[in-house]
């Protein structure tokens, strides 16, 4: 028998590892406590009604690519990407609307009705995000980040790069109008993030977008996930749902298997957790490493999802495919989000309409809805089980004061997820959308590493590891992943020597901290 790998949690982080270790020779076992396939993104039908539960947004469709040609094989055969235009309609406070999306002439074009003088702005904006993007994500975003010095050597580019300083420094560098200035910070809301504080790392998403647009799986996200769980099937992946895993087994620090919540043990030469790592260190170990301790002492988790699913008797056909609806406050109002802990009566909303691109989310002359509010996590105390009916009946009053006229009189099959929901389906510690948050101070080496702090054989993907949350990182954080694990030659796994120095400079860094 064959070196065996277990990956708990079938995520795309979880999905992606499976398939690269299983390139690397090892018999690989997924497992995953939910029904289907695909972690958070998560698949919803009801009575004709179709909801992609999680992301829906697809930016970087190499990464895809590259886990299909892994075994001889084309993503496209598999399933279809569509790019989308706009990528993102922005609609404001005032009822004006920004969309964006295509080339950078549209932009420019829309960027002229609001502010002429934003346009080079804008030009400049996209300049800096590529610096950013050709050290941040081609560079650094699959490299492992287990050992501080690696950190250390990268500080000087990342001072000249300015990580410093915060998206919305970045943005309001180069942006003038105050619409536009939401409109270009908003995206670190999309991997949890507060543009006031997160550090402009992130705004490598601008070119990213700008480099491979923003697309669209045709039958949804649901569609891509299906795609990659027959590609693991045709690779000889085993795949063992409504599963849960209690605990890590390990012996004289090493994993060495799984228990599960039935009291079955599963043994493994090396796991793979595609697991929130605060849950997985808090809750999934005999001994959790110093390193982890302390950054689960001092960790600051992102914000919480209420995410209302609907479907309408009509269609919107003026509502395009991603709306980012403004309220009336954006700093404060993530104040109250993030530090303050506190359930505002109003809220900002990304909404959801995959009809308008592909009719199958609905029945004939409907439409098919999610509206997203980013809320404060599980720490704030919120009784969701009280409130959440009325909040979704403000967030719908607000829709149809706005952008859908007849709004509440066409809804059917309505129903929601909280912040409650993700930690009890998730097991996402305080019901957090996105694990812990992407400041600097939980970024590379300060973030979960994706080889375990102090526990050999046990890596880490997903959203809370490095490089981050979204697709791209998730994804890329298996990449990370199979840099660390050596494939086998007959059966037997190739030694790297320098593991071993790895795990002493890591002992030596803990003793000087």
């Amino acid at each position: 028998m064959g070196k065996r790998a277990i990956v708990i949690g079938a995520g795309f982080g979880g999905i992606a590892s499976a398939l690269r270790t299983r390139a690397k020779g090892y018999e690989v076992l997924l497992l995953d406590r939910c029904p289907q396939l695909g972690g958070r993104a998560q698949v919803f039908e009801r009575n004709g009604y179709r909801h992609d539960a999680g992301p829906t947004v697809i930016t970087a469709p190499f990464l895809f690519e590259e886990l299909f040609s892994l075994y001889s094989k084309c993503l496209k055969d598999y399933v279809q990407l569509v790019p989308l235009n706009p990528w993102y309609r922005f609609r404001f406070p005032d009822g004006s609307y920004f969309n964006y999306g295509g080339t950078v002439e549209d932009t420019l074009a829309e960027i002229e009705r609001f502010s002429p003088p934003d346009r080079n702005g804008y030009l400049n904006l996209v300049a800096e995000s590529k610096q950013i993007f050709q050290v941040g994500f081609e560079r650094l975003s699959d490299m492992p980040f287990h050992n501080f010095s690696t950190m250390v050597g990268l500080v000087p580019e990342l001072i000249s790069l300015g990580t410093h300083r915060t998206v919305w420094q970045l943005v309001t560098k180069h942006i003038r109008h105050p619409w536009l200035q939401r409109a270009f910070s908003v995206s670190p809301l999309l991997v949890g993030g507060n543009p006031f504080d997160t550090t402009c790392i992130y705004s490598l998403i601008h070119y990213l977008e700008r480099k491979w647009g923003v697309l669209f799986a045709m039958g949804g996200t649901g569609a891509l996930v299906k795609a990659l769980g027959t590609l693991m099937t045709e690779a000889g992946i085993k795949i063992q749902l409504n599963t849960t895993v209690e605990r890590i087994l390990t012996e004289q620090g090493a994993a060495t298997g799984v228990a599960l919540s039935d009291g079955k043990k599963l043994r493994a030469d090396l796991v793979i957790s595609d697991v929130d790592p605060a849950f997985l260190y808090s809750k999934m170990l005999d001994r959790t490493p110093a390193v982890s301790r302390l950054k689960l002492k001092a960790a600051h988790y992102s914000m919480g999802l209420f995410v209302l699913y609907f479907g309408t008797t009509r269609k919107y056909d003026d509502v395009a495919h991603h709306t980012i609806w403004f309220g009336d406050r954006y700093r404060e109002l993530l104040k109250d989000i993030f530090y303050r802990q506190h359930l505002a009566k109003d809220f900002s909303l990304y909404v959801h309409r995959p009809t308008a691109t592909d009719a199958s989310f609905a029945p004939p002359g409907c439409d098919s809805w999610y509206a997203l509010a980013p809320v404060p996590n599980l720490q704030s105390g919120t009784d969701w089980n009280t409130i959440a009916e009325e909040y979704g009946n403000s967030i719908l009053k607000a829709l149809e004061e706005t952008m859908m006229p007849g709004l509440r009189e066409c809804v059917t099959e309505r129903f929601h997820m909280t912040p409650r929901d993700f930690q009890e389906r998730y097991l996402s510690v305080h019901g957090a959308g996105f694990s812990v948050a992407p400041i600097f101070r939980q970024s590379a080496w300060f973030r979960f590493h994706n080889r375990s702090e102090g526990i050999r054989n046990l890596y880490l993907v997903g959203a809370g590891t490095h490089p981050g949350a979204g697709l791209p990182g998730v994804i890329t954080s298996a990449k990370v992943v199979d840099r660390l694990i050596h494939p086998l030659t007959n059966g037997r796994q190739e030694h790297d020597p320098r593991d071993a120095q790895d795990f002493e400079e890591e002992r030596q860094e803990l003793l000087v901290r």
